[in-house]
């Protein structure tokens, strides 16, 4: 029986896998795809030469034919804007490029932030890592260690972020060798995975992954990553099932409004209204989560200053 489960195992990981290796690269294919006539994009598509275009299948199903201005489309599509020089640009907007530790970001006193994998299934335009020297931050075992060992020499760290890039670009053996080291870190309590992946492509939620998250004596928190209602469709509530059925926590990096907004649009598909509901109220209790945290920081900072006068 044991080959078996292996098998369907090795499966069900080369679903998403083949699903990413036949991710679209080429804008005009993508056009063609959907039946929009390439010629009054083509000086924006030379943008692609800045920084790549890349998009799954799944996602692409999900835009609209014949509409140039599909809010999908919009999210992937190089244009000429992308050339724009403006004072006051940077390609570091949140200062991360200088991390002492490959691979690791420690900006919040008590929450770290791992670079697990510096690739991504879809290239969204507006990435705001998309200059981040990933070269010298690589994504595998030598520089996760090293990551590690700085978060179980800082006590004060309780939160472990995993990002990118994408972190489920790591296939489920390496986030388990690395769940599996983060669990020994004693002052670690919470696990927070930060990921379009499951949107665009959902078969990405494995059982494999599942098993992992509701397994680990961390506290697994997955920050899905939705900016338009159009992107929710049925395969992808299924694979959120799946991974809620673990006992991971699920959030939506959104604002409100737009949590409002995606939630309309659950609500008024073949989605159930509950879920519609919980969607909203999770993602407005994580702003609340994280702006009550960065209030109690604050006080804990002047209490220590006044402390120490």
């Amino acid at each position: 029986m044991s080959p078996i489960i292996t098998r369907n195992l090795v499966s069900v990981e080369q679903n998403w896998l083949k699903q990413l290796s036949n991710a679209i690269s080429d804008p005009y294919k993508l056009l063609e795809q959907l039946e929009i006539e390439a010629t009054p994009w083509e000086n924006g598509l030379k943008a692609r030469r800045l920084f790549p275009m890349r998009v799954p299948q799944s996602f692409v199903d999900r835009m609209e034919k014949g509409n140039p201005y599909d809010p999908l489309l919009r999210q992937v599509l190089p244009l000429s804007q992308e050339f724009e020089v403006h004072d006051g640009y940077s390609e570091d907007p949140l200062e991360e490029q200088d991390n002492a530790v490959p691979g690791l970001l420690h900006k919040y006193h008590n929450r770290a932030l791992m670079i697990v994998k510096g690739g991504c299934a879809v290239n969204c335009r507006y990435c705001f890592r998309r200059h981040f020297p990933y070269n010298e931050n690589k994504g595998g075992k030598e520089n996760w260690q090293q990551a590690l060992d700085y978060i179980s020499d800082k006590p004060e760290i309780d939160e472990l972020i995993l990002s990118g890039g994408d972190p489920l670009m790591a296939k489920d053996s390496e986030l388990s060798w690395l769940i599996e080291r983060a669990e020994q870190i004693p002052h670690l309590k919470t696990l927070r995975i930060h990921s379009r992946l499951p949107v665009v492509i959902p078969a990405r939620i494995t059982e494999q992954l599942c098993h992992l998250l509701a397994n680990t004596r961390l506290n697994p928190v997955l920050v899905t990553h939705i900016n338009h209602a159009n992107e929710i469709d049925n395969e992808f509530k299924l694979a959120m099932a799946r991974i809620k059925a673990s006992g991971t926590t699920l959030l939506n990096q959104a604002s409100c409004s737009k949590a409002s907004t995606i939630a309309w649009r659950l609500s008024s598909s073949s989605v159930t209204r509950c879920l519609a509901q919980e969607f909203c109220r999770i993602t407005c209790m994580y702003s609340i989560k994280y702006k009550v945290q960065r209030i109690s920081t604050s006080v804990m900072n002047k209490r220590k200053r006044s402390s120490k006068v």
